[in-house]
């Protein structure tokens, strides 16, 4: 056999367009698959690649193209990159998933496939939003289904709204014959069961653990599911930045799947972590330490890979073909925005992958609080604003709105932008206005006086009456020092308003309040200036004016 398929791979060699040749081999791989697979997949690849490189040259395609097919299907069941390619083959190349991101996502795959042939026990992908790696996942699991379908497998993620979207992929990618031909490539692994409610697929006989489940980290996970031998895959299991922010919320969510989740796994359950690097004690980093830093692991097998959206040329990394990726000018864009809005540890978490440090931050979003949006009845007893001015350039004019109710200043609106003074003035008075403040200070230099004589003439001309006045600035030092030694009375008199009711604007201010460090290192400090500020003027105590009689 050895000598025949010598004597078949010299005649490609020497005449590459006799398809006949090609045939002859694909026959004899055909034979062998079941005696001596790896051979043969190898074989078998070389012998696509070849096909490849003839079709543009050949006149008559179609022989060469019926081969390349055939030649995909042999190797499906066994590599995924060939399961990708052969399911899609006869939709249009625009509108395939897989061949158009290839290039970038072939890595992937391979550690995919690594994971899946036991040369690898734990798997970490890191990719920015929109670029693949959710429908690839749907992917890998549908094949995972059909090639072992008595092993169970396990998928989780922070809601059940994105546990169903996954749910309803993989059977749409199993179901859907018009769209892909994953029924000639498993036509032994039919589905047996499914349970919309319980998120379960069945593949062909019916099993206590089904073959794959899908589940949050909050929904019921113990007991109701199982992985033995299968693959355990964590997606997205953090919310979002402000989950990411609270360290507690954060060891709670690890609890979760360190009771719940991981112990789904036995035998030879392989684990991937997939999702944005929020942070360093996410789920995913302590694993990670785990693994690296723990003894009992020593020898254990795991990869980290993290695709960033710009390279270090600063180029992106997922400008794919038929435009369905993202060029290099719109992550710059991307990256412009999120640093114009003072949050580029967000751009560096979700499109780089590098968590968010918080180490030495004063600010917790779970030690401040929170309000729904409803202030208490009546007239507050006090409502004024601290402004700390700027003028552009990447500098924020910010000013939260507090309106006082005896102990408690609740804070119903700010202003946090960054343009020139002819917008952030009048957004300034308007505020003003709209909340019935009559006290507003400004941080004074020889710079910002005007700022405020500009503001006073735009309320003066509304007809608007308010106490208008200045103080100056502290240096650089005595800031920080200041921002320090205001935060408890920030922390436990100031009261926000609640996640989902908070204009982008105040959004964008509590996260320079969340980003501020004590160690003094801060780009931009103003959100948490202007607090610091609010909370000196909240403890000014005026002169106080008493009649008495004179004593002489």
């Amino acid at each position: 056999m050895d000598r025949v398929i010598k004597t078949i791979c010299a005649v490609i060699r020497n005449k590459p367009n006799d398809i006949t040749a090609y045939e002859d081999l694909f026959t004899l791989l055909c034979e062998s698959i079941k005696t001596e697979p790896k051979e043969t997949h190898r074989l078998n690849g070389w012998l696509r690649d070849c096909i490849t490189r003839q079709m543009p040259k050949v006149k008559d395609v179609e022989p060469f193209f019926s081969l390349y097919k055939r030649s995909l299907l042999l190797d499906a069941p066994d590599s995924l990159d060939a399961f990708m390619l052969y399911i899609e083959i006869n939709r249009d190349p625009e509108k395939r998933f897989y061949q158009p991101r290839r290039a970038v996502l072939k890595q992937v795959v391979d550690a995919l496939q690594a994971l899946t042939n036991d040369e690898l026990d734990e798997l970490f992908l890191s990719m920015p939003p929109r670029v693949g790696k959710s429908t690839l996942m749907i992917f890998y699991v549908a094949w995972l289904m059909g090639r072992d379908p008595e092993h169970p497998n396990l998928y989780s993620s922070y809601t059940d709204i994105i546990t169903k979207a996954f749910y309803n992929g993989v059977l749409e990618v199993m179901t859907d014959k018009d769209t892909y031909l994953y029924g000639e490539v498993f036509p032994e692994s039919p589905i047996v069961r499914t349970n919309a409610a319980d998120e379960t697929i069945d593949i062909k006989r019916r099993k206590h653990y089904p073959t794959l489940t899908c589940r949050s980290i909050d929904g019921t996970i113990n007991g109701a599911c199982d992985a033995q031998d299968g693959v355990i895959i964590s997606d997205d299991l953090v919310s979002g930045i402000e989950e990411a922010l609270s360290k507690d919320r954060l060891m709670s969510k690890w609890t979760k799947v360190d009771n719940n989740l991981i112990p789904r796994g036995k035998g030879k359950t392989k684990y991937l972590w997939i999702g944005t690097r929020w942070s360093m004690i996410d789920p995913a980093g302590i694993r990670m330490d785990i693994l690296t830093n723990d003894e009992k692991y020593k020898g254990y097998r795991f990869k980290v890979i993290n695709l960033p959206a710009l390279d270090k040329n600063d180029e992106s990394n997922f400008n794919y073909p038929y435009g369905v990726g993202f060029d290099t000018l719109y992550y710059q864009r991307r990256r412009a925005s999120f640093e114009r809005n003072n949050d580029a540890a967000s751009w560096l978490a979700q499109y780089m992958g590098e968590p968010i440090e918080r180490e030495g931050t004063l600010f917790e979003p779970d030690d401040l609080r929170y309000y729904n949006g409803v202030l208490p009845d009546g007239e507050p007893d006090r409502a004024f604003m601290a402004i700390d001015p700027a003028f552009g350039g990447g500098d924020f004019t910010a000013s939260p709105v507090c309106l006082q109710y005896g102990d408690d200043i609740f804070v119903p609106d700010v202003v946090f932008n960054d343009g020139e003074k002819g917008i952030t003035q009048p957004i300034i008075a308007h505020t003003a206005m709209v909340h019935g403040v009559k006290e507003l200070r400004f941080e004074a230099t020889k710079m910002t006086e005007a700022y405020k004589d500009g503001v006073g003439e735009i309320l003066k001309s509304e007809g608007y009456k308010a106490t208008v006045t200045s103080k100056a600035a502290p240096t650089n030092k005595a800031k920080e020092v200041r921002i320090f030694a205001a935060a408890p009375d920030i922390r436990e008199r100031f009261i926000f308003l609640e996640s989902g009711r908070r204009p982008k604007e105040y959004e964008r201010f509590l996260q320079n309040v969340y980003s501020f460090k004590i160690t003094g290192k801060n780009k931009h400090d103003d959100a948490p200036d202007s607090l610091a500020m609010a909370v000196d003027m909240l403890n000014y105590h005026k002169a106080e004016v008493r009649i008495f009689k004179r004593t002489f």
